[in-house]
């Protein structure tokens, strides 16, 4: 930073410390380093100002002071964004992680979300009361950037994409204005907020429609790697016709023993004895190493990813995704290839499957417009931050 842009993020930290409920951290403060932390150790951008807000006049006053000092804006969330663009460097980041209240009404089945909750927060109350939200497979991912980016997962056959069933939000523009956006409110921008990105303002509050829980169950069925090419095959025959009650995460990684297997992730939301059928049919693809499932919340399905998240914590990543129309056998092919050559043991490949209500919603209905059935590949590099072969992790 400059003289001048140092004076300048001075100014702005006592301002907004004179003013916001919340703290201000800056570079040089104890906690400086703990505050600015994301999931992605790779990421090293130091902002040069930290707004943790507590209220919406928190991060109107944030906004408003970036603007006057002309500083970089950024926006933290769940701190989840892989390519770390919550962290502008020698910016303003407005960090939301303590605004992560959920309200739920049980009568009209909506949540009142803050802007810095986390799916598992919204999970966890919306089970409270036998309901559940269209949210992801990691409890740790903010709702709201989940939301504003589509928002794919393994409810998405039953009630469409998390962005489908938000129904409203309170958004900080970009003047510092506070606005109520909606159906009939503000709808160019609501249209926007559903599926466009966090680019149009900062959300410091959600209503998500909650939908109500049937008979739930989820669990893992782990095959061996010698098993790849028949399960993935067989897999992909069967999502063609998968019914809407049942969404499958599909995760190729290193098991216990260190070599590549396949996890099958499923979650079935309706009769219990078909659900049961579709269990067993999924363990009928092979030979498994194992296969546990039974009744379980959204929250209790969501534990077991987030305490493997928590103990990459400080690794380094690289993700890109990529949509599949279908899983053609070259498709399958091309990813077993990669799998098998991965350089880390940390590294993956999941797919999520965008099928049945995701895909009649029409598309130009709101921003996110791939409507067609799809699997969405994520292709995720993960390493120990040792620095010795990075650009081969990536590759």
């Amino acid at each position: 930073m400059t003289i001048e842009s140092v004076r300048t993020a001075s100014t702005a930290m006592r301002e907004l410390r004179a003013t916001m409920q919340g703290r201000v951290v800056s570079r040089g403060d104890d906690d400086y380093a703990s505050t600015r932390k994301i999931f992605n150790g790779a990421v090293e951008n130091q902002p040069a100002l930290i707004a943790v807000c507590e209220t919406s006049a928190d991060v109107q006053g944030a906004v408003r002071s970036a603007r006057q000092h002309g500083l970089p804006l950024s926006v933290r969330g769940g701190g989840h964004d892989m390519a770390g663009r919550a962290l502008r460097p020698d910016g303003l980041v407005i960090d939301l992680s303590s605004m992560r209240q959920v309200i739920v009404d049980p009568h009209s089945r909506v949540a009142t979300v803050s802007g810095g909750a986390k799916a598992k927060d919204v999970a966890a109350a919306a089970a409270a009361h036998g309901l559940v939200a269209a949210l992801g497979n990691c409890g740790a991912v903010g709702m709201s950037g989940l939301t504003l980016g589509g928002g794919y997962g393994p409810l998405n056959g039953l009630y469409g994409l998390a962005a489908d069933n938000l129904l409203g939000a309170e958004v900080v523009l970009a003047d510092g204005r506070r606005v109520a956006t909606g159906p009939k409110d503000e709808p160019e921008l609501f249209w926007a907020i559903r599926g466009g990105g966090g680019n149009f303002g900062v959300v410091t509050s959600l209503r998500v429609q909650l939908h109500e829980t049937r008979h739930m169950l989820a669990g893992s069925i782990v095959y061996p790697w010698s098993q790849a090419e028949p399960v993935l095959r067989r897999y992909a025959a069967f999502a063609a016709t998968m019914p809407d009650e049942l969404g499958v995460l599909v995760n190729m990684a290193s098991g216990p023993d260190g070599q590549p297997a396949i996890t099958l992730l499923p979650l079935w939301n309706g009769d219990k004895l078909q659900g049961e059928r579709a269990m067993d049919h999924l363990q009928a693809f092979g030979n498994p190493q194992s296969a546990q499932f039974g009744p379980m919340t959204y929250a209790e399905m969501l534990a077991p990813f987030d305490a493997s998240l928590e103990e990459a914590d400080g690794r380094h990543c690289e993700v890109r995704t990529r949509s599949l129309p279908a899983l053609t056998p070259g498709a399958v092919d091309a990813i077993i290839t990669a799998v098998g050559r991965k350089t880390s043991p940390y590294s993956m490949v999941n797919w999520h499957h965008f099928h049945g209500a995701a895909t009649r919603i029409p598309a130009g209905a709101i921003a996110f417009g791939l409507r067609q059935q799809h699997f969405m590949v994520e292709i995720i590099a993960r390493w120990k931050p040792d620095g010795s072969n990075s650009a081969a992790h990536r590759q």
